[in-house]
């Protein structure tokens, strides 16, 4: 946030002057100390230094999220442009502004003679660290994170590359070591303070987010290891702190000037609803259709003119559809080509140039865009996640002998009411509009969880906490397109949701870069040759058949079984 950008600027430059004051107080042999250089910063401004940088920035959310993630997960249609080579910023975020000021606070902390009165703030910044370095792994697989960083102070610049499962098995150590920390009944804790700016310190929220990273490490490593899965829901759903479940505990990043899309919502295409995910929302009454997208040009004033000049809608659109204003279609513009040349085509009528097509609701992304005030808030983990992932894995069974403090139906009515309060949460913040009456909210999420069409019954289930989940990752880009990856859903034929037909090949993963020559070569290779990759082949085709451990086994899209 700003105030807290301004205490870290405040306390860089206070630490600067410390250190200039001392140089002319102490032998001339000191004279030359660089009165710009901070030898011992505080960890607190470390901290949000750190913390400042977990949201998405503003060239994943252009050039990953907007143009490929989203599109691969049907979310939204837009043109098919090639893999950029600005995709992957996240990989130099982790080694740049995230895991360093990490590890230095540990270092630190490790050195005071009081190091047990910061235990929680160490605690914190492992949860924080891997909240970040999962969704690295999501797209790039082995990644340095055991040795990383030792070269600062131990000369070690070649760090080996920890395989997928190495490093969750290595977080999965590390979240229990620090749930521990951060929940025991220590007394006289040193904190950041309001230098933590998510959760100002309070530790039980933190323990909460670890065992909600746990959770997400649970979910990818069913494919591979079920036992695992079982294991890791059976610790999390007994720790008497559990996982955040509740909207207040929720890890948002809530800055009033945080901007990251701004006027570069529609950068080198526009972004439209696919005809499936509106079909859904139409046949639900979805509130937050109207937070994710954006109604088109057929009022009802429009409608007449229409039916003045004679002009005919095409053959997609009803002109009887109670919800004309929202339409959508194809995720591959290919497959119908009729349909898709209204995503760059108005319909004329009588000097009016319509648009047919809902685009995304370009403030809810963007609410500064065009002068905007509104407040971008970025929910990097939400309560409705842990309870569809609660409610997933008690609908597989993995409840079996587990204390779930309720039925798959439970968490699945607790994950969707969490979800509409969020997303009407962050309509409301960004001035966009929401599809909620804001007076009767309690009343409108109880009569849509009662309709046939969205209540659990018996039958397809889990198809429906899968649904639900997905629409719920429109903001969580990164998860919603590890979550369609993992489950093959939606599904291709689907008679509740269906995917939209895509002809494309969709990568897999992101290659990763080999490091400059004569640095740590030998490491990528090995690591790249053990997942089984071709290194450096950004083809597509390649990042489409070569996939990451957790996702091995996983179905092939649209397949969910």
């Amino acid at each position: 946030m700003k105030n807290i950008a301004t205490k870290w600027t405040t306390g860089i430059l206070l630490a600067g002057t410390l250190l200039f004051s001392n140089s002319c107080k102490n032998n001339f042999n000191e004279i030359n100390t660089d009165p710009s250089v901070v030898t011992d910063p505080d960890p607190k401004f470390l901290f949000t230094y750190s913390l400042n940088s977990l949201q998405s920035n503003g060239s994943e959310w252009i050039w990953e999220n907007l143009e490929q993630l989203l599109r691969f997960t049907q979310h939204i249609a837009t043109d098919p442009y090639e893999l950029s080579t600005n995709i992957n910023s996240r990989y130099g975020t982790f080694y740049n502004n995230v895991l360093p000021n990490l590890i230095e606070i540990r270092r630190q902390i490790d050195m005071k003679p009081d190091k047990e009165r910061y235990a929680k703030m160490r605690a914190a910044t492992y949860v924080a660290g891997i909240t970040y370095a999962l969704r690295v792994t999501d797209l790039n697989g082995s990644i340095p994170y055991k040795e990383a960083g030792l070269g600062r102070n131990e000369g070690s610049y070649k760090p080996v590359y920890d395989s997928q499962q190495s490093l969750y098995d290595t977080w999965l150590s590390e979240l229990n070591q620090a749930i521990t920390d951060l929940t025991a009944g220590t007394a006289d804790q040193v904190s950041y303070g309001n230098a933590d700016i998510f959760y100002q310190s309070d530790w039980t929220k933190w323990a909460k987010l670890a065992n909600s990273m746990k959770l997400r490490i649970a979910v990818r490593y069913e494919g591979q290891d079920k036992t695992k899965t079982q294991q890791i829901f059976k610790e999390v759903m007994e720790n008497a702190t559990g996982p955040i479940v509740l909207d207040e505990d929720q890890f948002a990043y809530i800055d009033p000037n945080n901007n990251p899309i701004g006027n570069d919502i529609d950068y080198r295409s526009a972004r439209f609803a696919t005809k499936s995910i509106i079909t859904f929302l139409k046949n639900t009454n979805d509130p937050r259709m109207q937070m994710y997208f954006s109604p088109n040009d057929l009022t009802p004033a429009n409608l007449d003119t229409l039916k003045k000049y004679n002009v005919a809608l095409p053959a997609f659109i009803s002109p009887t559809d109670p919800q004309i204003r929202f339409q959508g279609g194809p995720a591959d513009w290919t497959t119908e080509p009729a349909v898709a040349a209204f995503y760059k085509n108005t319909l004329p009528a009588g000097g009016n140039n319509l648009v047919l097509m809902s685009t995304i609701n370009k403030v809810f992304f963007a609410p500064r865009r065009n002068g905007g005030t509104g407040t971008f808030h970025d929910y990097l983990v939400t309560s409705a996640e842990t309870c569809f992932y609660i409610a997933e894995l008690i609908a597989k069974g993995y409840g079996t002998g587990v204390a779930t403090n309720g039925t798959a139906a439970d968490w699945y009515k607790k994950g969707v009411a969490s979800s509409l309060r969020t997303m009407n949460a962050i309509a409301v913040a960004a001035q966009s509009g929401s599809g909620f009456n804001q007076a009767t909210i309690d009343a409108q999420i109880a009569a849509y969880l009662d309709q046939a069409a969205v209540k659990l019954n018996g039958t397809n289930d889990l198809e429906r906490i899968y649904i639900q989940e997905y629409l719920n990752f429109m903001r969580l880009p990164t998860e919603a397109f590890t979550f369609v990856r993992r489950t093959g859903y939606p599904k291709n034929g689907s008679a509740y949701y269906p995917r939209d037909k895509f002809n494309e090949p969709i990568p897999r993963r992101y290659w990763l870069d080999e490091p400059p020559l004569g640095t740590n070569n030998e490491n990528w290779l090995k690591s790249q040759t053990e997942q089984g990759f071709s290194p450096g082949d950004r083809s597509v085709q390649v990042l489409s058949t070569q996939r990451l451990w957790f996702d091995k086994n996983s179905p092939a899209p649209g397949e969910g079984k």
